[in-house]
Formats: C-alpha cells, structure tokens, sequence
C-alpha cells in the first residue's frame, strides 16, 4: 500500500492539490530535466493523484521538490488531468497558501523554482498572494485560425507561462449557464490553431466585458485535459497583460481586474522588461483557501490504483 500525504486548496474556485509526501523521487538537477523524468517515468503518479476516482479534470497538482536555481527555497512541477504544466498562476498562489497553513513561510517574499523559470512570490499579512510569473509577451497578434462550423476567428498567441490564443471577437455569453456551447466553441478553436502552424498552444480564453463593477473584464479559458478555469487564470492573464501591454491599452503599473466564469478574481499589473521585444513582468495577485488535508492510499489491488485514463 502505497501513500501519498495532500493538501487542498482553492484559488477562486479552481483546485491545487499540493503533494507533500509519498510522491515520485525525481532526483536532482533543473526542474525541465525533472518533469521530463516525471513524464517518462512516472505518469501512472500524475494520473493517481489528479484523475477520478480520487480526484477530477479541474484538479491541478504541484509537487513539492528540492529547488534547483539559486535564490529559490522551493520547487514545484506543476501536473493536470492530461500532462504537465510549464507554470500555474493560481497553483502558485494555493502553493504559497498552503505553505503558509503549514506554518513553513511567514508573511513576506519566497523565491520558487519551476521548470520554466524562477517565480517570485509574496504572501502579505492579510493572506493574499502576488505571483511575479515568468517573463511574458505577445508572439502574432491578430491571428485567423478557420474553425469549422463557425468561419474565422481573430485572436492572438501569447506566453504567460503557458500558450494561450485570446480571444475577444466572439458572439457568445460568458456564463456558466453557456458552458456546453462555450466548451464545444473554445475546444474546436484550439485544434484549428494547433493544426494550423501553431501547435504550441494548449490553452484558448476568451473575453468579455464583465456584468459587475469593479472590473474590466471577464474571461472563460479552456485547459488543456478540456476542463475550464473556475479562476480568472493566472498565466491566461499575464498573457492578457502583455498584449495589452503591447497595444497601449494599459500603463506599466497599473492595475487590471480580470474576473472568471463563475465570478472569482485576479488583480494585474506589469513593468515592462523589453519594450522592442512586448516583453513584461506580470504580477498577478489572489487569494487561495485551505480545504482539506488527506492521505491518498494506493492499493496495488485496486482496477483503478493509478487512475482512470482515457
């Protein structure tokens, strides 16, 4: 009987299960080199972990592992119902929660190491979280993808930490009511710019004017295992942040409210790194809540020990 020691939590609606103990021992050396081994050796533990029975398509694992680059106390490899993730901004901000429930930071700035680069974050006393995530930009603005049963559709490619295509030329109602159409609409988006020279990008958000004050505006993004984002998705809105960035349409240092599906939100903001190149720092800030603490069992008996996978 194999065990695994969890944490729970949420970050606007959507899951991270922290894993603390029992996971795969991926050895030493960068975090790319170590979620490669994951990958090749040790999927069956991803699946265990995040897809039914025990868990489902919206839950987000992080493993905890030993930092790699200097100036980071911790390291985490970031793991969905589908594969794994370069960077994850609301995993990061439950990350930094659950940390804090378990006394091991206090209120102030810790380093994490991720297999896409060095992350800084801040817990403040008030138990909000800043994320500055990785470098961002805007690769092609104003890209066509021709998607089947629906024409064209304008949006663009862009890095938050993962690839994204936004989009905010659309007809439909971003609300949880639509979530059928605005799944089935956002999914053949993706395999249109996937097979339409850019098969990079795993996720596709789309935007929309939000119907509550206080922020401008309100995104439905799809992930990659076809689950949407209960949060205003952290690497979804760096990727938002640097094309607005790009166009002028917001001032380094200014602060963006981008709210989800189901209403929870981020706060954004930017300095620029490289204005030639579109290249900003974002800084997303939210809040994450501790649901519960469990110790996953792994009998080797069990059809579905390590998970349902398709």
């Amino acid at each position: 009987m194999k065990r695994i020691r969890v944490l729970d939590s949420h970050t606007g609606g959507e899951p991270t299960r922290l894993v603390l103990d029992g996971g795969p021992d991926l050895g030493t050396g960068p975090l790319d080199e170590r979620v490669a081994r994951f990958r090749q050796n040790f999927d069956a533990y991803r699946s265990a972990i995040v897809n039914e029975p025990r868990g489902s398509d919206t839950v987000v694992g992080a493993l905890l592992v030993p930092p790699h680059r200097a100036g980071c106390e911790v390291g985490v490899i970031f793991f969905n119902n589908v594969g794994y993730l370069g960077m994850c901004g609301h995993g990061t901000i439950g990350l930094v929660a659950s940390l804090a429930h378990l006394g091991r930071i206090r209120p102030g700035r810790v380093g994490l190491d991720t297999p896409v680069g060095a992350v800084e974050a801040e817990l403040h006393a008030d138990g909000r979280v800043s994320v500055a995530n990785v470098p961002s930009f805007r690769k092609t603005k104003n890209f066509v993808a021709r998607v089947p049963g629906f024409g064209d559709v304008r949006g663009d490619i862009a890095w938050g930490g993962n690839w994204f295509f936004l989009v905010a030329e659309h007809t439909l109602a971003l609300k949880l009511t639509h979530l059928e159409a605005l799944t089935d609409f956002t999914w053949r988006v993706r395999q249109a710019v996937n097979t339409q020279g850019h098969p990079e990008v795993d996720h596709v958000e789309l935007f929309a004017p939000s119907p509550a004050a206080g922020a401008h505006s309100r995104n439905f993004v799809l992930c990659p295992g076809k689950a949407y984002d209960r949060s205003p998705c952290g690497t979804g809105t760096s990727a938002k942040l640097a094309c607005l960035a790009d166009d002028g349409k917001l001032a380094e240092g200014a602060t963006w409210v981008q709210e989800s599906v189901i209403g929870s939100r981020f706060e954004g903001r930017y300095r620029w790194l490289d204005r030639a190149k579109g290249e900003v720092a974002p800084v997303i800030t939210g809040t994450a809540h501790i649901m519960a603490e469990a110790t996953l069992h792994l009998d080797e008996r069990d059809p579905f020990c390590w998970g349902i996978r398709a």
